[in-house]
């Protein structure tokens, strides 16, 4: 009863039409190589830096609104995340995982059960808790990380630290606005 309750509640999302801060497959943005021996050639500042001789990957974060975002890939989709640390878990809205369902990037399988959760404001609501098979950032990818599907279409898309301590090592530089993943 319990997993027909989630897959139904699960499926209903399917109905939403459209996805508000999804990207385009096509425009994910490509790592860049640079030596470190040379100095720095111009780049795209919204491109992530790759360092292969010491293993970094430099992201550009973009404030909006008082929040950093970076560009995540979920299951392959393209997605400008809020870093936040302050989250336990990456949560994405009904809309978000409607997307990914229609595209096929999540399925009935990843269903992992229900949980509640507090926000930043203290109020408690009930999530379905998913499994999301790859995430990938600049060019890093970690496997099966559990996210929560809040039931807010509004709601923020958070990179919480589910994601983050599989990423080991990450320096913040908020002067020049990157993240630093070691």
């Amino acid at each position: 009863m319990k997993i027909a309750f989630l897959i139904s509640l699960f499926v209903v999302t399917v109905f939403f039409q459209a996805c508000t801060g999804c990207g385009d497959d096509d425009n994910y943005i490509a790592a860049k190589k640079i030596n470190s021996d040379q100095k720095e050639d111009k780049y795209n500042e919204n491109e992530p830096k790759v360092d292969h001789t010491r293993g970094k990957v430099i992201i550009k974060m973009t404030k909006e609104g008082g929040v950093y975002k970076i560009p995540i890939r979920i299951n392959g989709t393209e997605m400008d995340f809020i870093f936040d640390t302050g989250a336990g878990i990456i949560s994405i809205s009904d809309l978000e995982a409607s997307y990914l369902y229609k595209q096929g990037k999540i399925g009935k399988d990843d269903i992992i059960g229900k949980e509640n959760f507090q926000d930043a404001t203290g109020n408690i609501s009930e999530g379905v808790i998913i499994n999301l098979k790859e995430v990938s950032i600049g060019g890093r990818t970690i496997y099966n990380v559990q996210a929560s599907v809040t039931h807010n279409i509004n709601a923020p898309l958070l990179l919480g630290q589910t994601a983050l301590a599989k990423f080991g090592k990450i320096t913040i530089d908020y002067e020049n606005n990157e993240i630093v993943f070691e």
